[in-house]
Formats: C-alpha cells, structure tokens, sequence
C-alpha cells in the first residue's frame, strides 16, 4: 500500500504566514504538521512508501525539509507544477495526477497535510481493507453540530456505510464530519478518473468526490476517536498549538 499527503494547497486563509511557506511545515509544539502525520503512516505496517504531493511554489522548502528528518519509510516528493492558486488542480486533481505520474498499482491511503489526530490508523486501515467498497472515509464526531458548517457533513446506516455527504452545509443536520482522510484501493482507480471527466471546475474539495461516489459504489466511513485539528485559519492553528497531544 502506499500513502499520499496533499501538500499542493496555497493555504490563502493563512496569509501572510503561508504566503512564502507551505502550512504543513508550520510547526505545532516545536515540530512540522507533517512529521506529525507521518509519524502516524510510519506505524503502518501496510505502507511502503510515502507520496507528498506539492506544488512548484513549495516544492524547495520541501526539499529543504526532508533532507532534516529521518524516517524508516521512504518519502518521495512530487510536484503537481502549479504555481498559485488560480492554476491549482485541487485535491482530487493531485490524487489523480499522482496515480498517474507514479504509476500507482497498489492501495492508496490519502491524507489532508493539514491533518492532526491522536486516533488509531490502523484500525482504520484495519476496517477499510475488510469494507470491499470503492473508498473509506475517516469521520469525527464534533462537538457542537454548528461547527460542522465547515466540513464534508456525513450520515452513516446501521453497517456505518455512507448514506449522505454534504459538503459544508449552511445548516448541518449532523455533527459527523470527514476529515480528508481516504483508503481508496487500486481497483476503484478508474471511478476518479470518471468523475475528473467532462470537469469544467477544479475538484478542489475531497468531500465533492465522495458525495458523487456514494451514489455510485459503496462507501464505508470509521469514526476516530481521540483529538483531531483541521488545521484550515488562524483560528485552528492556535487550537492545535495549545490542544494537541
């Protein structure tokens, strides 16, 4: 199985501080985000490479930062060679772009590069390989159901398939939200290139993928346990620097 992180955003909610440098670099507690979640893949034992994707304005501090960390998984860097956030090619566009520039054969577990959480990945990993469906969804259940505005807002059945995906509704009637985390196995490939085709707009959001996908194959969600901080504004990067453990 190999791992994705999507890197390749220009993260303008955070501007000036990312203005000239990526938001998964940002540290939290003395360290990157992204050794945060990469000490999380390196605990699976499924995984045997770790895809970052990122864009040409970034890729150098990327660069710059993996010749500092040491890690038993082997990291390789990729450039989705956008240079702003006009010409990005959203996160579905980098999923897709990466399959097919690697030439990915195997599983893919996808996670946001702005993602912290203290929950188990491999009882996801565990449960999704077990769940015979296009993709697995990773959910977290927030506190206040208002908060859930900001997010993919999900409802599961009773065997914890998807049964609706609502990408930020303005009146949410969930509190279970995803997380941009995805196990994606090599054999549902094909539906992300269905559903970049034809695409007059950027699939920029995750979530719009997986609202497409469930009425089309099945699609299981686990819901962690535990802290999680979508690192999105100011207001949840000092959320994280004071919260996560």
């Amino acid at each position: 199985m190999k791992a994705l992180i999507l890197a390749a955003g220009y993260a303008t909610r955070l501007y000036p501080l990312t203005k000239k440098y990526p938001k998964p670099l940002l540290e939290v507690k003395g360290r990157p985000i992204i050794n945060y979640i990469i000490d999380k893949l390196e605990l699976a034992d499924e995984i045997n490479e770790i895809f970052i994707v990122t864009n040409s304005k970034f890729i150098s501090d990327f660069r710059k930062w993996v010749k500092t960390v040491r890690f038993h998984k082997k990291i390789i860097l990729v450039d989705d060679l956008t240079k702003n956030n006009q010409d990005r090619l959203g996160a579905i566009g980098d999923i897709n772009f990466v399959i097919k520039k690697k030439k990915i054969g195997e599983d893919l577990l996808v996670v946001g590069g702005d993602n912290l959480f203290s929950g188990s990945l491999q009882r996801f990993l565990s449960a999704a390989r077990n769940n015979n469906a296009a993709a697995s969804i990773g959910l977290y259940r927030l506190k206040r159901i208002k908060d859930a505005c900001r997010y993919g807002v999900v409802k599961l059945d009773r065997s914890r398939k998807v049964i609706s995906f609502q990408e930020k509704p303005k009146h949410p009637d969930s509190n279970l939200v995803a997380m941009c985390l995805y196990y994606i196995p090599k054999n549902s490939f094909n539906l992300i290139d269905k559903y970049l085709s034809g695409k007059k707009i950027k699939a920029d959001a995750t979530g719009s993928y997986i609202a497409w996908l469930k009425d089309r194959a099945d699609v299981y969600g686990y819901v962690f346990n535990g802290s999680w901080f979508d690192i999105g504004d100011y207001k949840y990067l000092n959320a994280a620097k004071n919260n996560f453990v």
